[in-house]
């Protein structure tokens, strides 16, 4: 069984038991966070809503919340003698899948 569900503009395929990592969502650590859903499929049966399926929920406990790896962004113009050099972390929540109902 799996769902696809929708967080921030992001879609994430998700089963029971998967820990994702979300966009920062100021929560606390073991707080129960619900997802909407957008398909959902049991064993073979895809159900897919029309946006959201009706009455399918999935609930998620947060573990944690952090920061990932530096990421660099590097532009260079050819020939312009231009260079730009940028980096940045991304601050993520991380959710352990508990039920899809």
């Amino acid at each position: 069984m799996y769902a696809i569900i929708k967080s921030d503009g992001q879609q994430f395929k998700v089963q029971e038991g998967d820990i994702i990592c979300f966009d920062k969502m100021s929560l606390e650590p073991k707080s129960v966070v619900e997802f909407e859903v957008l398909a959902l499929d049991n064993d073979g049966d895809l159900t897919i809503g029309t946006p959201l399926v009706e009455g399918a929920v999935v609930k998620g406990e947060v573990i944690n919340e952090g920061r990932d790896k530096k990421v660099i962004i590097y532009k260079k113009r050819r020939r312009k003698d231009s260079k730009l050099k940028r980096g940045f972390r991304r601050d993520f929540t991380r959710v352990r899948i508990t039920s899809i109902a």
